[in-house]
């Protein structure tokens, strides 16, 4: 049985092979590279949701979205998270206040600075863990890339029914349980990996940052339809814009946080990984 690639998928390699290595030594370097890096993916995916949803004035909104978004992530470094999400309501408000177009149009803009901040905020207050900081980000990227590869090729080789036709025909039920599987191993191997004793136990972690995963990248694809665009934008060859490539980490980086913060709110990178 072979698998059929898609004309897109030498350009998707070529990205892959160009961008994962920069978003890799910056994980691993942490402090102000990795900032610099999240905050300029934050604003060119309040960009890119901007351009989609057609509010105008589109730089006026990127320009108060991208102050308060970098703001927030700069708050991080002396006041607690809480602060910054603060913040990031705060510059929706201003946003929504600003924004000129028809009802859907001004409805959905504030959301391009939530959206933003959903990937931003919980990747940075994860790897700023100073105990599992860097085995959290690599979880997590793990955890997503396996993911979107899984799917990409189960979803050629098995084919099979569609998992949601009408939001994206490509997608089916092989390659999103494909995808589950080699997700759900990837995290359970990261953190056998870092030495951590909780692979079993954290499988199920693994495996729900995996369908949310999915479940960002669904979103995406019925955002793009509600508003009539095929691809966010055309910054990454094969892969469209930006946001086309972190809807699964933005999905997937809230939920980690959010369990990681219950489970222990002064470091949520452990609350994420130790069980």
């Amino acid at each position: 049985m072979s698998v059929r690639l898609g004309a897109d998928f030498l350009p998707r390699l070529m990205s892959a092979l160009v961008l994962g290595p920069v978003v890799i030594v910056a994980a691993i370097l942490g402090e102000w590279p990795f900032e610099i890096l999240v905050g300029v993916a934050a604003i060119l995916v309040l960009w890119e949701w901007v351009s989609m949803v057609g509010v105008r004035p589109k730089w006026a909104l990127v320009g108060a979205g991208g102050l308060g978004l970098v703001a927030a992530l700069l708050i991080l470094h002396v006041r607690p998270p809480a602060t910054a999400l603060a913040i990031v309501m705060v510059t929706m408000i201003a946003c929504a206040l600003m924004g000129r177009g028809h009802r859907q149009q001004r409805l959905w803009s504030p959301f391009g600075v939530l959206y933003a901040a959903a990937m931003a905020l919980p990747v940075e207050i994860l790897r700023d863990d100073a105990t599992l900081g860097l085995a959290s980000l690599v979880w997590l990227l793990a955890v997503v890339w396996s993911t979107d590869i899984a799917a990409y090729f189960c979803g050629r080789l098995l084919g099979g029914p569609k998992l949601w036709p009408r939001v994206s025909p490509n997608k089916t039920w092989s390659g999103a349980i494909g995808g589950t599987a080699f997700g759900t191993c990837a995290g359970m191997l990261v953190v056998f990996l870092f030495g951590i004793d909780s692979a079993l136990l954290a499988a199920p972690v693994a495996c729900i940052a995996s369908i949310a995963s999915q479940g960002g990248d669904l979103f995406e694809s019925s955002m793009k339809r509600r508003f009539g665009v095929k691809d966010s934008s055309a910054l990454i060859p094969g892969h469209g814009g930006l946001m086309d490539r972190l809807d699964g980490l933005i999905a997937a980086a809230a939920l980690a946080l959010l369990i990681g913060m219950l489970r222990n709110p002064a470091a949520p990178a452990q609350g994420l990984l130790l069980w």
